[in-house]
Formats: C-alpha cells, sequence, structure tokens
C-alpha cells in the first residue's frame, strides 16, 4: 500500500509548502501579520494540491474486485498520510517568526478544511465516475478555488481575515463548519456506490439490462 502513494507528488508540494510558509522569515523586517497568515494559507493549499493525488489508483479496477471495502482502502491511505500532514504543518507553523505566527489552532482549522477538501474531491470524483486518477482534476479545481474564493466569498464571511480583526473568532467558527461538512461528505464518498435497479415491466433490471431471476 505504502509503495503505491503518490510521495513524490506529496513531497514536492510539501517542498513548495514550506517555502512559502518560510516567506515572512525572508521577509525580514518588512514582514507582517498579514504576510505570515497568508503565507500560511497558501502553504496549506500547496499540501493539499499534493494530497489530492492519494487516491489515485492505477489498479482501481482491478483492486474492486477485492473482498476489503473501499472505506478500509481509503482509511490505510490516509493513515499513511496522517502522520506526514501533521509534521508538515507543524513545520511551516514553527518557520512563521513568534511574533507574526497567528493563533495555532485557528490557522489549524483552515489547513484542515482545505486538505480535507481535496481529499473527499478525489474521493467523490471515484465514486461517481470510473477514473483511477482523479488527482490532477481536483488539484486543479482546488488551485481555481483557492484563487477565487477570496475575491467571491463574502466579506460578513470573514473567512480570509488577519489575526486581530473582529470577525476572526466568528470567521473560524465557520471554517469548523466547513470543515464538519466536507468531512461528512468525505465518509459518504467513501462507500461503494449503490447498485441502481430500474423496474422494467415485472420484473427489475440492472444497468447492465440482465434482469432478476425469476421467481416461481
Amino acid at each position: 500500500m505504502a509503495r503505491t502513494l503518490p510521495w513524490r507528488m506529496i513531497a514536492a508540494a510539501g517542498v513548495l509548502g514550506l517555502l512559502l510558509a518560510a516567506a515572512p522569515r525572508l521577509a525580514g523586517d518588512d514582514a507582517n501579520v498579514w504576510l505570515a497568515v497568508t503565507a500560511l494559507r497558501t502553504s496549506a493549499v500547496a499540501f493539499a494540491l499534493g494530497a489530492a493525488f492519494l487516491l489515485d489508483d492505477p489498479a482501481r479496477h482491478t483492486t474492486a474486485a477485492v473482498p476489503t471495502r473501499r472505506a478500509v482502502r481509503h482509511g490505510l491511505r490516509l493513515a499513511l498520510l496522517a502522520p506526514v500532514a501533521a509534521g508538515y504543518w507543524t513545520g511551516a507553523l514553527l518557520l512563521v517568526p513568534g511574533p507574526l505566527r497567528p493563533p495555532a489552532g485557528a490557522v489549524t482549522v483552515e489547513a484542515a478544511a482545505v486538505l480535507a477538501l481535496a481529499l473527499t474531491g478525489s474521493a467523490f470524483a471515484l465514486h461517481r465516475g470510473d477514473g483511477v486518477r482523479p488527482g490532477q482534476a481536483v488539484a486543479g479545481f482546488l488551485l481555481a478555488s483557492a484563487v477565487l474564493a477570496p475575491l467571491l466569498t463574502p466579506g460578513s464571511w470573514a473567512l480570509f481575515v488577519a489575526p486581530g480583526d473582529p470577525r476572526w473568532a466568528a470567521g473560524h467558527d465557520r471554517w469548523a463548519l466547513l470543515l464538519c461538512a466536507v468531512l461528512a461528505a468525505g465518509a459518504v464518498c467513501a462507500t461503494e456506490p449503490v447498485r441502481r435497479y430500474r423496474l422494467r415491466g415485472t420484473g427489475l433490471r440492472s444497468p447492465s439490462g440482465t434482469s432478476d431471476p425469476s421467481r416461481a
């Protein structure tokens, strides 16, 4: 399992993310709180872009016949990623100078929501389609969302304010709600698709067109 994960993609995204997180330290005296929180937000997006490839599985149609359920297969991949993500985010936080570092708990909720969005997007693509590599499309969607969200999100939601803003706490209550919603959606997408049947005449037919066994 560990060998099949896209470690190179995740590592490349991690290196880029740590460089972004180090921007306030590299800026020296020109750094400020806004630069620090923006650096951490972009760092979270960078790592999530790599994590979007976590569920890519070229052998998907082979492993689909294995008795192990999809939720278990996805869970094993997530379990391997979790310590890497935790170590990465700890490093990103420590790269930001202490006086400029935003509240760790609040900004970690943001990072967790972004990561969950990437993973849930991949799980949704696998749940609804037959593709084996959803990572590229999900990463593209996530990148576009990261660019457009600060421009299109209503200011009253306060999702992208800086520490010290009176709306900081309310904004992170919304981030927490978003995280919970995305995690719930991800749990649903990790289940096996329900086989659909349609009623035709007096018998049930599967999507392949075969009818169920007749009853005496």
